[in-house]
């Protein structure tokens, strides 16, 4: 085992036993330090609170499901390189889970070998991967995800919120389709904390406010009635 593995740390979420301990050996014997989580709630504590080399995420977890842990980090700015763990074979569901930011795909049952080698795959490109989307820009307003600053339509600046920046960075990066609020509820409130719609409305209300060139006459945050909300640069 080479000092270079045994320093990688990886992130296993499986809430089947059998299968979380089989993968734990297999990893550990390969020099991987390994932490094992059973459910997306603890996922998301790990990623919060520890530094990973790469993850693998198993798609159906009790309590948060793989694709929001995914979503919740990525708009949490955590660029983990994830593989996807799942029992079904269906080309959408591929598609969703690289579409919300996962670096590989592997179906069960899996071959082990195959996926130890993607494990090492993708440790290996953690640090060639693209940049995140750290800063935006559109009309007279800028947003800098990274140090939660923008400047809005008057050019002044402001510090906002984590959560203001989640949000704000979700709409960015879904721009022209609409985000519902059940989707804004799981991964920018979490799945501890589910405020009343209302909350959201605030939120946009403040946007227009900062950006709009006219609040009353929004032409960059739209509400959808019944479903969600809209970011059109």
């Amino acid at each position: 085992m080479s000092t270079q593995e045994e320093s990688h740390r990886i992130l296993l979420v499986e809430d089947e036993q059998a299968i979380r301990k089989t993968l734990q050996l297999n990893l550990e014997l390969e020099g991987y330090v390994v932490v094992a989580a059973v459910n997306g709630a603890e996922a998301l504590e790990c990623f919060r609170n520890q530094r990973f080399d790469m993850a693998i995420l198993d798609v159906m977890l009790p309590q948060v499901d793989g694709f929001t842990v995914c979503k919740t980090i990525r708009l949490e700015g955590n660029q983990t390189p994830v593989l996807f763990l799942t029992a079904k074979h269906s080309g959408p569901e591929r598609a969703e889970g690289l579409r919300l930011g996962a670096d590989d795909y592997v179906t069960k049952p899996f071959h082990l070998e195959e996926l130890l080698l993607r494990v090492r795959n993708l440790v290996q490109r953690k640090n060639s991967i693209a940049p995140e989307l750290e800063k935006y820009s559109f009309g007279r307003n800028h947003l800098d995800f990274k140090t939660y600053k923008i400047r809005d339509n008057q050019g002044q600046e402001r510090q906002m919120s984590k959560r203001e920046m989640m949000l704000l960075k979700l709409l960015v990066q879904n721009k022209g389709q609409v985000v519902s609020r059940e989707e804004i509820l799981e991964t920018v409130w979490g799945y501890d904390v589910y405020p009343s719609t209302r909350t959201i409305d605030n939120y946009i209300l403040a946007f227009r406010k900062y950006f709009e060139p006219n609040s009353r006459q929004p032409i960059y945050f739209f509400s959808v009635r019944g479903v969600g909300y809209k970011f059109s640069p």
